[in-house]
């Protein structure tokens, strides 16, 4: 399982570098406004900037997921703590009575 992970990890890093490599174009960005009218400026690669946004867009649904995760993960634990709580523990089975393994005296020596 291991290995398919590492697979899948190493092909998404091939796609990411290669749509990078593919938009190399400059493109300015505004990143903030100052009081003069002017922007604080940046000239990155299209393809960093359109990694940067989507990293942003997914960073909200992974933190719900992480959240929901943790939630359920809580509520399954106390479930089972309170099932542990509440249960009946089992009797141990009696002890069956030991098997003498030697061997009988011979009766027919006399």
């Amino acid at each position: 399982m291991q290995i398919i992970r590492t697979i899948t990890w190493i092909v998404v890093t091939a796609v990411l570098v290669a749509f990078v490599a593919m938009n190399w174009n400059r493109a300015p960005v505004n990143f903030w406004p100052l009081d003069n009218g002017n922007y604080i400026h940046f000239d990155w690669p299209v393809g960093f900037v359109a990694l940067l946004f989507f990293g942003l867009g997914m960073l909200p649904v992974w933190a719900y997921l992480r959240a929901v995760r943790w939630r359920l993960n809580r509520r399954i634990a106390s479930l089972e703590n309170s099932l542990r709580a509440t249960s009946v523990p089992s009797m141990a089975p009696e002890a069956a009575p030991a098997i003498s393994l030697e061997t009988p005296t011979d009766l027919t020596k006399s």
